[in-house]
This record gives structure tokens, C-alpha cells and sequence, in this order.
């Protein structure tokens, strides 16, 4: 299990936000997404460090694209040299 990142939880955030405006429990994500329930929790809590293709399937039951989860991380400040 990954530490919680800040950018894997503004990924979980913004999954978990979409998927209550669906109306969804995370049983339903989990089933519509082909996961198991606790692993869709454990990625909207950012406890995760979830593939492209989960990332995927999680989208495509959702109806967004993976474009749209991946845009709703805000972007790290680049470093100073």
C-alpha cells in the first residue's frame, strides 16, 4: 500500500466525488468497474498506487475519460535549480 500521496488523493477525491453524483455506492463502482469493493475505497482514500488500466476501468464505469482524472491533479510547482 502507498502512502497517501497528495496527488493520489486528489485522484481518489475526484473519483469519489464523480461517483456520488452518479449516485453510486462504492459496491456499484465496484461491480460497473470489474474491482472488488475495498480496493475502490482504498484508491479514493489515495491509498493506492493504481495502473493506467485501473485507472480505466474505473473511468470508463464511471463515463469520463481518463483525461479528466488525470486533469483534476493539480500540478506540482516546478523546482528551483
Amino acid at each position: 500500500m502507498a502512502s497517501k500521496d497528495p496527488m493520489l488523493r486528489h485522484l481518489g477525491d475526484f473519483l469519489r466525488k464523480t461517483r456520488e453524483e452518479l449516485g453510486w455506492s462504492q459496491e456499484d463502482l465496484a461491480y460497473e468497474s470489474g474491482l472488488h469493493r475495498t480496493y475502490v475505497g482504498a484508491v479514493e482514500r489515495g491509498e493506492y498506487n493504481l495502473t493506467l488500466l485501473t485507472l480505466r476501468k474505473i473511468t470508463d464505469a464511471l463515463g469520463i475519460s481518463l483525461s479528466d482524472a488525470i486533469g483534476s491533479i493539480p500540478q506540482r510547482k516546478p523546482r528551483r535549480r
